[in-house]
């Protein structure tokens, strides 16, 4: 098994065909086996009919082509491999001849799947040989084994289970694996033989990755390639692994050798989504038939993650970044209009410090007012410096707030903060907790009254990110009108400044640049000779981190030691060891004590897969304990490394 908890290393392999010689095929397919093998791969898919070649056309009648088969299929049984492979072969049950699927494992036949979707239009025509799978009988006797028949089959090893289908079976309106998966199957393995015609290919792939999103499964493709006749169709030797609507590993086709994609599906990754999709399983059919077998684990080490793994899980990459950021504006922009609408306002009120956060709500709310028409002085943007307040950060906010042409307000707060502290007896001169929320208590106050005072909309600047660490004042910063950015996590919103920047264009673009560039900073200590006193990654970890942990936590339930192998893999040239595990016991330790801020966030857009809104994703206790997850993090910085 790969050394990542919950994750299965499969193999999709397309040996070179050898067109009506069993015994050479065998031999193609025990030299991939041993690859996958070698490569710590628990699972290897091979093409449909590949013991014998999809294209043999009437020979499939002949008692010769069948004993080569069942003669190679035993070849492959004696090879010593841990790894559970599928292998396609014509078979003869009860006088009647099946296109099936054999499923191995250990040396033994754990079952046999017969195609149940006959092709019979254009250039398919194999119900002149074969009959449907429902004829089938339950059982056969074959190389002295009793072997289970039918597509009601599923194979659990503990690890994972398995479900077949082939090739047309995924392209009827009812798939098999739709049965196969609501009864259980957390990966489907589809031995095909699909011939190349001018955009198929694409096809193709949108039909599997929606099948895969759809089952909720991991769906390993493998497609008869080259040797194939040629007669009247070609065949490209497609090997795919998907994963819940994604393609984790693909091979180039059109090799006219043998070749193979190999990634790591994640199952518990995809039991997680199962258990989160309450529908999932309504509708199921009779259960299905489910064939234990054991699978022993790998002997060594099988090297790093195969699987797509990005250090910024929230930010869209290459040509979808701009789109993607495109649509986050427009459900930002559609959200505040509609509120906006709905209370009978065409004003805004917000903060504006000059940071990331507060730039990129004054930046949405500008292009929600450019897009209705309103009149860009109903935004009302107010910068209020405080005892911590930078200069560069202050002239960034006054410039931008100057630029997009709305109401720009400056209210200092240092008179009404001291004034506070005199009233409830706070030294000045400590700067604790109550020193700094105080400042962001104040900023709220003014917001929230001036939005009264011009019945406005108070606009919320926090973001997500901020809100899974409960970095933010609580009924200061963390409370508002309407929050637009609640959704949104820190490492995105770098993207979406930069992107919301460009849109609105001319001089705020080198602003914007500068803003991006300022180390984030709460700035609610007094600056010492112009430097920022504080800087928020210097006490919480890279916000890098955060987010890597939380979309993963999220995204599939991942455990901290889960996390932890992950984040090793994903930063693995920028954070050491004891960098990720401090990040994540602090993730730990206030994503479990700040709840209470989030049970009272403020309305606000779902903006991606993720989101911390007690209506909608997450609902959590706010004195839960954090006891069994704090322990894991803590057992991984006693081990060595």
């Amino acid at each position: 098994m790969p050394a990542f908890p919950g994750m299965i290393r499969t193999m999709s392999a397309v040996p070179r065909v050898h067109l009506a010689d069993p015994a050479q095929n065998a031999q193609e397919i025990a030299s991939l086996l041993r690859t996958a093998d070698s490569r710590g791969a628990d699972l290897c898919v091979f093409p449909e009919l590949c013991l014998c070649g999809y294209t043999c056309g009437d020979l499939l009648l002949q008692p010769a082509l069948l004993d080569g088969c069942l003669a190679a299929l035993k070849s492959l049984l004696e090879l010593p491999v841990r790894t559970a492979f599928v292998v396609g072969l014509p078979l003869e049950m009860a006088g009647r001849l099946y296109n099936c699927a054999a499923v191995i494992a250990g040396g033994r036949i754990l079952g046999i799947v017969p195609k149940e979707h006959l092709p019979n239009h254009a250039e398919f025509y194999e119900r002149r040989w074969f009959e449907p799978g429902h004829s089938a009988p339950s059982h056969v006797e074959l190389l002295h084994q009793d072997v289970p028949v039918g597509e009601d089959l599923c194979f659990d090893c503990g690890a994972f289970s398995l479900g077949v289908e082939i090739c047309e079976d995924l392209w009827v309106p009812a798939p098999p694996s739709a049965r196969l998966c609501m009864g259980g199957a957390l990966l489907i393995a589809n031995p095909s033989a699909g011939n190349e015609l001018v955009t198929k290919h694409r096809y193709r792939c949108e039909l599997i990755a929606q099948q895969s999103a759809r089952c909720l499964c991991g769906y390993i493709y493998a497609g008869a390639g080259y040797g194939e006749s040629t007669t009247d169709m070609v065949f490209s030797g497609y090997a795919g692994v998907y994963e819940n609507g994604r393609a984790l590993s693909e091979n180039t086709r059109f090799a006219r050798e043998s070749s193979f994609a190999l990634s790591d599906i994640d199952v518990d990754r995809l039991r997680f989504k199962r258990r989160q999709s309450r529908s999932f399983f309504d509708g199921a059919s009779a259960p299905l038939r489910t064939l234990p077998f054991h699978l022993s684990p790998a002997k060594e080490e099988t090297g790093p993650l195969l699987r797509p793994l990005s250090a910024l899980p929230f930010v869209p990459s290459g040509a979808e970044r701009d789109l993607r950021t495109e649509e986050i504006l427009l459900i930002q922009t559609t959200a505040l209009l509609s509120r906006m609408e709905h209370v009978g306002t065409r004003h805004a009120v917000l903060g504006v410090s000059g940071g990331l956060d507060s730039t990129l709500t004054l930046l949405t709310a500008a292009y929600a007012f450019e897009r209705a028409g309103y009149d860009m002085r109903g935004l009302v943007a107010i910068t209020m410096p405080g005892f911590g307040t930078g200069s560069r950060t202050l002239q960034n906010a006054l410039r931008l707030m100057e630029l997009i042409g709305c109401t720009a307000l400056t209210i200092p707060i240092g008179k009404a903060v001291l004034q506070h502290f005199e009233d409830i007896g706070q030294d000045p001169d400590v700067h604790d907790i109550c020193y700094e929320n105080a400042q962001a208590r104040e900023r709220t106050q003014i917001v929230m009254d001036y939005a009264n005072k011009t019945q406005a909309l108070a606009l919320g600047t926090g973001d997500l990110s901020e809100l899974a660490l409960g970095w933010c004042t609580y009924n200061g910063d963390q409370m508002s009108m309407y929050n637009m950015s609640g959704s949104v996590p820190k490492t995105l919103i770098r993207h979406l400044v930069r992107y919301a920047g460009s849109k609105l264009g001319g001089e705020i673009v080198p602003v914007v640049e500068d803003i991006l560039d300022t180390p984030i900073s709460p700035e609610l200590i007094p600056s010492k000779e112009g430097e920022l006193t504080q800087r928020t990654e210097d006490t919480l970890g890279a916000y890098a981190l955060h987010d890597f942990f939380l979309y993963h936590m999220m995204d599939s339930g991942a455990s901290p030691r889960k996390l932890f192998a992950l984040a090793l893999q994903a930063f693995d040239k920028e954070y050491d060891r004891a960098a990720i595990l401090s990040a994540l016991r602090t993730f730990v330790r206030r994503f479990f004590t700040q709840q209470f801020k989030r049970s009272a966030m403020p309305d606000g857009p779902k903006v991606g897969s993720v989101s911390l809104s007690p209506r909608g994703d997450w609902r959590m206790p706010s004195d839960a304990q954090m006891g069994l997850w704090l322990r894991e993090v803590d057992a991984l910085i006693d081990e060595q490394p």
